[in-house]
């Protein structure tokens, strides 16, 4: 059974969402990290880029596949976690402390369309 967090909120495409005020923090889950294996590059965009949610941002590349990362929220890119350029595998070890990026939400209302704890661990238990 993979780790899910209370307090965070979840795409079903398996990013999480950290909401501070304005910010999101997003990542992808435990459960996302595990199906994918040995995290090896993180493809991220620049600062200033704007993410739109549903629509891919980058990408995670593991030994076995890629698989495109989706944003939860629209907004502004305000920062990248560039540790992951050297060390991509902390997704590995820590799926919810290894953060991708930080957006400013443009549009809070688009955090409704997202999944509590509970109804992203009863998705993840059904795939």
């Amino acid at each position: 059974m993979s780790k899910v967090i209370e307090g965070l909120l979840y795409a079903d495409s398996h990013e999480w969402v950290k909401v501070e005020g304005e910010i999101a923090t997003i990542g992808i889950s435990d459960y996302a990290q595990h199906a994918l294996g040995d995290i090896v590059y993180v493809d991220m965009p620049e600062v200033g880029d704007e993410v739109t949610a549903g629509e891919d941002f980058g990408a995670v590349e593991s030994v076995k596949a890629a698989s495109d990362l989706y944003s939860p929220v629209s907004g502004e890119v305000v920062e990248v976690n560039e540790e992951l350029e050297d060390a991509p595998e902390s997704i590995n070890a820590d799926a919810y402390g290894a953060w991708i990026i930080k957006v400013k939400i443009s549009d809070a209302s688009e955090l409704e369309n997202l999944l509590s704890a509970e109804a992203y661990a009863k998705l993840c238990e059904n795939e």
